[in-house]
């Protein structure tokens, strides 16, 4: 549905409406507008990645009822060749949780197949939005900031930044989750009356 060209001939709202739909259909990605308008105005660079995470969250949020009132049907006949991809996302999120929004919004997995499969898994709606906010959020601003910076210079880099930055985060995040999980184990287990430990 329209190429790169189209959204860059609406300039702003090119890249809104690319953003938008990017998180439930299939068309281009918006980064690739927001490398040119950054690289032809980096002061407006902040305002791109702004605009960029705004309409993506909001298209997600689409995609997520789109996933929660069509179910698996509609993601088989959007996404034909991408059935082991809702296997991925199922995954991610059986283990991590909203925080599995993170890993989607930043791994070769597609953020529409995120949204539509979050939907279908009933993921809760306000952490999905967050997530959403701060993982589409993280990947614009990096490339925003990064161009705003260094140019032209970095633009054929701008791909391995995003990985290292991202790989950082999701780190850090890893972490987290474990320190925090086995901090609930530990209080539970401590909740268990030691008698009823014995027996087991």
């Amino acid at each position: 549905m329209f190429d790169i060209e189209f959204y860059k001939s609406l300039g702003i709202l090119g890249l809104a409406i690319n953003s938008f739909i990017e998180s439930f259909f299939l068309v281009p990605p918006p980064d690739f507008l927001l490398i040119i308008l950054d690289l032809a105005n980096p002061k407006k660079a902040i305002f791109y990645a702004f605009i960029c995470t705004i309409a993506s969250t909001l298209g997600g949020i689409v995609g997520y009822f789109i996933g929660k009132f069509g179910g698996r049907p509609i993601f088989n006949f959007l996404f034909r060749n991408k059935h082991g991809q809702f296997e991925k996302v199922e995954t991610l999120y059986n283990k991590y949780g909203a925080i599995a929004v993170l890993f989607a919004a930043f791994t070769p997995i597609p953020y529409k197949v995120f949204t539509i499969a979050s939907g279908i898994m009933n993921m809760n709606f306000w952490q999905f939005t967050l997530a959403s906010v701060i993982g589409r959020g993280m990947r614009f601003f990096i490339v925003s900031l990064v161009l705003m910076f260094f140019g032209e210079a970095v633009k054929q880099y701008i791909e391995l930044i995003i990985f290292i930055v991202t790989l950082i985060i999701i780190l850090f995040f890893v972490i987290l989750y474990k320190k925090r999980h086995k901090i609930t184990t530990t209080h539970n287990n401590n909740d268990v009356p030691s008698e009823v430990v014995e027996k087991q």
